[in-house]
């Protein structure tokens, strides 16, 4: 199973840099999206419409357009095949309550879950938040100590997942309708203890997006206390 999210992972990365060699393309062509957010529907209705007068152009911006549509049906089948292991032993329990925090689709939780266990096998939650590589790495000489950017000297597949789930913090608390259906059935408990991790870390967000000039940096931090969060859960 681990081996599968992993593969998805690795298309998902291929899909991204599909997306980015078109995007790059039409740029070169003076050829600029400026209607919203890329990769929605009303960007891909104007894919569609953009033309070379010259052939060569032509044929080349038609194999773009097939590589990424191949990347697209390749991830929707290996999320397919996913989507089954989510309400089956040895997963379900922990899919169930991983995705009862904001940011943690069902897919996500499955891809925590597989990559990593035991989560008792971690003693303290700075345990597994430096197996993930999301603490400070430290330069100390004699009385100074200096804390830099994150090791990412741990299981990148469990950060980037987590970093991809803290964006989600970036706005408001709520409990939308994706993520109440993901809560619905669960024990009490664990819907308390995933709002209060909600009300902590979009609090958060937003005093670190206010000192700190890189929303990334800020992104990484949440991702962090996330872990913590997730692992406390996890081992309650």
């Amino acid at each position: 199973m681990r081996d599968l999210c992993r593969t998805r992972g690795d298309m998902v990365e291929d899909r991204m840099r599909a997306r980015h060699r078109l995007s790059k393309f039409l740029l070169r062509h003076g050829q600029v999206w400026r209607a919203g957010k890329a990769w929605t529907l009303a960007h891909e209705r104007w894919l569609v419409t953009q033309h070379f007068t010259e052939p060569a152009l032509q044929t080349t911006y038609d194999h773009y357009r097939a590589v990424l549509a191949s990347r697209d049906a390749q991830l929707e089948a290996i999320q397919a095949d996913l989507a089954i292991w989510q309400d089956r032993a040895p997963f379900a329990e922990q899919v169930a309550r991983l995705a009862a925090y904001r940011g943690v689709t069902r897919l996500g939780a499955l891809h925590l879950a597989a990559e990593v266990g035991d989560w008792r096998r971690f003693a303290r939650a700075s345990a597994f938040m430096g197996f993930c590589g999301l603490v400070p790495s430290e330069y100390s000489s004699g009385q100074t100590t200096h804390r830099g950017h994150i090791t990412k000297a741990g299981n990148v597949h469990l950060r980037t997942q987590l970093v991809e789930s803290a964006w989600a913090y970036q706005h408001r608390p709520s409990v939308g309708a994706r993520l109440a259906s993901r809560q619905q059935g669960l024990d009490p408990q664990v819907v308390a203890r995933a709002w209060a991790a909600q009300l902590r870390l979009c609090g958060r967000f937003r005093r670190l997006a206010a000192r700190k000039p890189s929303t990334n940096i800020v992104a990484a931090a949440i991702a962090r206390e996330l872990a913590g969060f997730l692992w406390a859960e996890m081992t309650a």
